[in-house]
């Protein structure tokens, strides 16, 4: 073999150029493992196998194919040697590439001008030059040029297709391979530009503990999105969310067996954008985020959120809000200054450094959300309405702690919620907080400051922690009052097995003391939680978890309430 391929490339200039055309021209890709690192947004790296592997793997390869030739991608025809740094007159096989160049035209370079020459090659690298130089052979005979074909040329490259036959073959069924896979992927592809991100959600929960578990049935409860990702640049992403629901959030009951109005303790993420209860679609979200210059901006059209932009510090309880692959509770998920506004708008994150110094893993954000950005009524409309702007400080170091510093500004014209992202008509937004600290009894201000943090200490531990302020100022009589809420969780990732999750979180949901004309108690309303993911696969995952809520409604006169779910989340 050896002997062989000596004397073929010292006789002929056509095998020397399937040798040294071999570094441009590979096409065949060697058997690869299925075993590819994936980001979740949780910050765990995990690595498993994924059906979706194989598609991926053979997308790259449509890639790496299609692009062949490409002189930004790939090394570009040259016509004289002389364009090539590394090849001199010395070289042993300068005359051989010279003639080569100027008899078949079929070697190529690197775009920095190198041709690396003295790469050390495969069989089927070797085979992939081979079956090129083969090619252009055949064009060459097809274009009247076969005089620049010498019989010896020909003899020789019969004996390395005899040689090499077991190679070229594979060589050519992964091509065609290649090629049929390519055409079903163009035949069947759902968009050039859009994916769909799907998630279902499927939750079995209940309420105990004295008038709240006798009040509330155990209920089987779902909620589907469906996220359309267009892309136009490869930068830049438009949601198209559609969202439908069944489910609903407990009654919580105080102890005379009386609902506690206005409360959202204890709700749950699955609880929150389900639409009217009955499974109808929506569009829960319409939001467009792209790059201009060093700044990411945000636009939402409908359905924004501050959590959407910002940056809430919080991972494995945070999950893409509201998510189905966080904490249970829409509490323990992000701190409630996030809920504060929402709807339509703009935002931008604008880094202020780029390493080294005091402010090099710094970041600015800020936003502006209109509740009633649609509306062109008076009192309505992107500026004369509901709205609500946030200013975040960004800083972290290394990828192992992360602070924030939130400010929000909100205004509401009409009375309403405080946390209820936006809604000015929907009950299901309202997702967190008491309802001495949620209600609005008229117009009014707010001027909300939170800090936000995240530890990660090891790969198998987490901490995250926030606390927040919030100072309203209404337009009628004794309407101002002053709300506060803190929670702190521990993550321990990868508990048990590889992507799973183990969550402890606790903390106050927001309450307000002395509030005159809203009912409640002076009580801290402590919330306690407890969750474990199980990861079933890449696309499913089981999450049971108790939630124990202390002093409903302010009240420790009231029953603590414990609510207990299995959730299942599909996503794809």
């Amino acid at each position: 073999m050896s002997n062989l391929l000596w004397k073929s490339l010292v006789v002929s200039p056509a095998v020397l150029g399937a040798t040294l055309l071999v570094s441009t021209t590979a096409i065949a890709a060697p058997s690869r493992t299925t075993e590819v690192p994936v980001a979740k947004q949780t910050g765990v790296t995990e690595v498993a196998q994924q059906p979706e592997k194989l598609a991926q793997t053979t997308i790259d390869e449509v890639n790496r194919y299609s692009n062949e030739g490409n002189q930004n991608n790939s090394q570009s025809q040259v016509t004289s040697v002389s364009q090539f740094s590394d090849v001199q007159p010395t070289d042993w096989a300068f005359q051989a590439l010279q003639s080569l160049v100027e008899r078949y035209g079929c070697i190529a370079g690197y775009p920095n001008a190198t041709y690396r020459g003295n790469r050390a090659l495969t069989r089927y690298e070797f085979a992939a030059g081979l079956n090129a130089c083969l090619d252009r052979v055949n064009e060459l005979i097809a274009t009247a040029t076969a005089d620049l074909v010498t019989k010896q040329d020909l003899a020789t490259l019969q004996r390395l297709q005899e040689e090499f036959s077991a190679e070229l073959a594979t060589l050519r069924g992964r091509v065609d391979s290649l090629e049929a896979r390519t055409a079903e992927l163009e035949a069947n592809q759902f968009s050039t530009t859009t994916k769909l991100v799907g998630e279902a959600i499927f939750g079995v929960t209940d309420a105990f503990g004295g008038n709240t578990g006798k009040n509330n049935n155990a209920v089987f409860q779902d909620r589907v999105r469906l996220d359309l990702q267009t892309s136009f640049t490869g930068r830049d992403v438009l949601h198209t969310r559609l969202a439908a629901g069944n489910a609903q959030a407990f009654s919580l009951r105080d102890n005379a067996g009386n609902p506690i109005i206005g409360d959202a303790e204890g709700t749950q993420t699955f609880q929150v954008g389900a639409g009217d209860g009955n499974n109808s679609v929506k569009i829960d979200r319409l939001t467009y985020e792209v790059p201009i210059g060093p700044a990411q901006v945000y636009l939402a059209a409908s359905g924004g959120r501050h959590s959407h932009y910002a940056a809430v510090n919080n991972p494995y309880f945070f999950d893409q809000t509201d998510g189905g692959n966080g904490a249970l509770s829409t509490f323990a998920s992000e701190s409630p200054i996030y809920r504060i506004g929402g709807g339509a708008g703009i935002a931008l994150n604008l880094p202020l450094g780029k390493g080294g110094g005091i402010l090099g893993n710094s970041s600015i954000t800020a936003g502006y959300l209109a509740s009633t950005a649609n509306n062109p009524t008076p009192g309505f409309g992107l500026t004369d309405g509901n709205y609500a702007a946030l200013g975040q400080l960004n800083f972290s170091v290394g990828n192992r702690l992360a602070l924030a510093a939130t400010y929000v500004h909100g205004y509401n014209a009409g009375g309403g919620s405080l946390f209820n992202s936006g809604s000015t008509s929907n009950p299901e937004i309202l997702a967190v907080g008491t309802q001495r600290a949620n209600t609005l009894l008229d117009a009014g201000s707010s001027n909300s400051y939170g800090v936000e943090a995240a530890f990660r200490p090891s790969d198998k531990l987490s901490i995250s922690g926030f606390v927040s302020y919030h100072d309203v100022t209404g337009f009628g009589a004794n309407d101002d009052y002053q709300a506060w809420s803190y929670g702190v969780g521990v993550a321990l990732p990868d508990f048990g097995k590889k992507g799973n999750v183990l969550g402890l979180f606790a903390g106050a949901e927001p309450y307000s003391f002395n509030r005159a004309g809203v009912a409640g108690g002076n009580d801290i309303p402590y919330h306690f939680e407890g969750f474990y993911k199980y990861r079933v696969s890449d696309n499913v995952s089981i999450t049971p978890g108790v939630i124990w809520l202390t002093s409903p409604g302010q009240n420790s006169d009231n029953d603590d309430a414990f609510i207990g779910t299995l959730r299942t989340t599909f996503t794809f």
